[in-house]
């Protein structure tokens, strides 16, 4: 079973549609995909809606969608992402963390845009960003490096990158955001199976996954495009040290820019991952 459960859309931080997502993934041969914009979930009706109509009842491989999200959080001077896989989407609690979290990223975009226009001269509309995401999607670094870009405030996105975005930048502002305990737990009581993105990426993943489990986390993302075999081991003991399901993905989120490649669904993922998340959802529905 082909499976990629970390996938990015126009409603965050990546460039295809959620429908572009669903036609990419049935030409890649996949069988199960999750959506996991940053800090919402709109892509889910809009592919689940398309999927409907181009799939029909007695297709011979028809494609599984399941509900994600990737959730921004901040802990200490580390950026901890959360994978939630299979919750209650309309929880009232969850849909809460989802508008704080985008109201987050209005609040910290103006911000950075008033430092710009104050100290570098460079002069950007908030409307202008929102409209490189689809309507009501997260606004975030990719989009802010594009604007700085087409304001002429830089000739690249890198160089955006590198001169304005990242915490050194005289005009970085850091985002108010949820912790990775409030997520955890919001996922969890909605149902949901909380999951510890890319690991890699926290010197202190394992003492942090540790104490999210007080919190209901239940999964690692053992296996990830940019986690080396020596990697995958690593964190594939430290999910069975502790009980945690694995889970993985490509982290789509675009085309490889040389050469155009597609990443999605390239990832080795096992088989068996697939299993394992659906026996937890039946394991947490049932207790």
């Amino acid at each position: 079973m082909k499976i990629d459960l970390h996938i990015h859309t126009t409603y965050s931080d990546g460039v295809f549609s959620p429908e572009k997502i669903v036609d990419t993934a049935i030409e890649a041969g996949l069988d199960a995909i999750a959506i996991t914009d940053h800090d919402n979930v709109l892509s889910y009706p809009v592919a689940k809606n398309y999927l409907d109509k181009i799939q029909v009842a007695d297709s011979p491989k028809p494609l599984i969608l399941i509900p994600g999200i990737e959730i921004n959080t901040i802990y200490k001077d580390y950026e901890v992402h959360i994978l939630g896989y299979c919750m209650d989407m309309q929880n009232a609690d969850f849909q809460k963390i989802i508008k704080y979290q985008q109201a987050a990223r209005i609040k910290q975009t103006k911000e950075i845009l008033r430092l710009l226009a104050k100290k570098e001269g460079i002069r950007i509309n908030i409307e202008d960003i929102k409209k490189l995401v689809s309507e009501g999607g997260s606004i975030g670094r990719p989009h802010l490096a594009k604007a700085i870009c087409a304001a002429g405030g830089t000739p690249s996105t890198i160089e955006a990158y590198n001169k304005y975005i990242n915490s050194e930048s005289p005009v970085f502002v850091q985002r108010k955001t949820i912790t990775p305990h409030e997520a955890v737990e919001t996922i969890y009581d909605a149902g949901g199976i909380p999951v510890f993105a890319h690991p890699y990426d926290v010197d202190i993943a394992e003492s942090l996954i540790k104490d999210l489990m007080n919190y209901g986390l239940r999964g690692i993302e053992t296996y990830h495009r940019k986690h080396s075999p020596a990697m995958v081991e690593y964190f594939s003991t430290i999910a069975e040290k502790y009980g945690l399901i694995m889970t993985g993905g490509s982290d789509f989120h675009a085309p490889h820019p040389a050469s155009g490649n597609v990443i999605l669904g390239k990832s080795f993922i096992p088989d068996w991952v697939y299993g394992k998340l659906i026996e937890e959802k039946k394991r947490l529905d049932m207790a």
